[in-house]
């Protein structure tokens, strides 16, 4: 029984102990490096497209393995929009924030209708959109670059400029007490709703792990917040991204697990045609899902321009493809029906951690494509093998 019960824990946690294991190697094969407080800072900034963008193509993959190509065209695509907007055109930021929600909103549900109600193949819908809106990006930038750095305020905002941390509120010491501050409320809420959620399922007289082994995660969990905090805090503190970031995680985390709706994508996965038997409007969910993605991509567009503090035509490229490998490395399944939020960003910060750790190390750029390409398979032939009980080969 402990035997099952640790492979169990194995399977549950795999890319947690394989994030600590390449964290804990980078470390040694940088000299601490990599776990500085500044590198700590630019993981969070460098790959905060990636968790959000991530986050979006779940949904994707949840309704059965579908993926979405176009989005960093798409990120370009609205970036542009937004930089002529607010320099060549002079509009409020806010209105051009709202237009360029609208416009990647719009573009999601576009590709979102041929795919749900026409049935035209995802992979053949967002290809198109993806070269699509890649000629688009060029065509409304003329093929130049358009520099935002004088749009302070909206650099800022999405965590770009020079100030785009939350200010400290108890000083301006060398520790950042308001990032530890928020670190300690964000490890005390974890263990509330941790300990809120088990006694929930012992009282309905579902299973729930044991009190050990919940208050065995909490103190990991905690102690993994309050260092990560207090690693922000010994930099400038909480980056401005990281705010949007943890936005979208707690949102989108809480869609998926405690809303009707966010069930209805798992159950598409799992079985189409026994859910829309069930009474579920199946297309709707699809159409949901690619305008979701839509969405999403347009806040990494915001967020891309102001890190970069420019628009080019060239921005957004491989994005699809950090998105959708850390969605498959984070556990989602390649058939769809199984994956969670949380999974999906530690997905991303495992990828976070190799583009940093193998940078520090001087790298080459190509053999650094090699390890993700060679991390992406052993995740998702992991997921296949899991699947048939741990036979690599499958019968004919």
């Amino acid at each position: 029984m402990n035997k099952t019960k640790g492979l169990d824990f194995i399977k549950r946690y795999t890319m947690i102990l394989v994030l600590i294991v390449v964290t804990a190697f980078f470390a040694w094969r940088t000299g601490g490096t990599i776990l500085l407080p500044m590198n700590v800072s630019s993981l969070i900034s460098q790959n905060a497209y990636v968790f959000i963008l991530a986050t979006g193509m779940l949904l994707c993959i949840l309704t059965g393995g579908n993926i979405d190509l176009s989005v960093g065209s798409v990120v370009c695509f609205v970036g542009a929009i937004g930089a002529v907007l607010m320099v060549n055109m002079k509009m409020n930021m806010w209105l051009a924030i709202l237009i360029m929600f609208v416009i990647g909103t719009l573009i999601g549900a576009f590709q979102g209708f041929w795919i749900a109600y026409v049935r035209i193949p995802p992979f053949i819908v967002t290809l198109a959109g993806m070269l699509a809106f890649r000629g688009l990006s060029n065509v409304v930038l003329q093929g130049m670059t358009v520099s935002i750095k004088d749009c302070t305020t909206f650099v800022n905002l999405f965590g770009g400029g020079a100030d785009c941390y939350i200010p400290d509120f108890f000083g301006n010491g060398p520790i950042n007490l308001t990032c530890v501050f928020a670190g300690v409320i964000a490890a005390v809420i974890f263990a509330v709703l941790q300990l809120k959620n088990r006694a929930d399922k012992v009282k309905k007289g579902y299973e729930a792990p044991s009190m050990g082994s919940t208050i065995g995660k909490i103190v990991v969990i905690a102690a993994v917040i309050l260092a990560f905090s207090y690693r922000l805090a010994q930099h400038k503190g909480i980056p401005s991204v990281l705010i949007w970031v943890l936005i979208v995680i707690m949102v989108y985390g809480y869609i998926t697990s405690n809303t009707t709706v966010g069930r209805y994508f798992y159950a598409v996965g799992g079985n189409e045609k026994a859910t829309k038997l069930s009474g579920i409007n199946t297309n709707k969910v699809y159409f949901l899902a690619y305008m979701n993605m839509g969405f999403l991509a347009a806040l990494a567009g915001m967020v891309t321009i102001a890190r970069m503090t420019s628009a080019q035509p060239t921005y957004g490229q491989n994005y699809e493809m950090d998105a959708i490998g850390s969605c498959f490395i984070g556990g989602a399944s390649a058939y769809g029906g199984t994956g969670t939020v949380p999974g999906v960003i530690v997905g991303a910060v495992l990828m976070g951690v190799i583009n940093l750790g193998m940078s520090l190390m001087g790298v080459d750029q190509n053999m650094q494509k090699v390890v993700k390409g060679l991390v992406l398979l052993a995740a998702v032939i992991f997921d296949v093998v899991s699947k048939r009980g741990g036979k690599l080969i499958a019968k004919n």
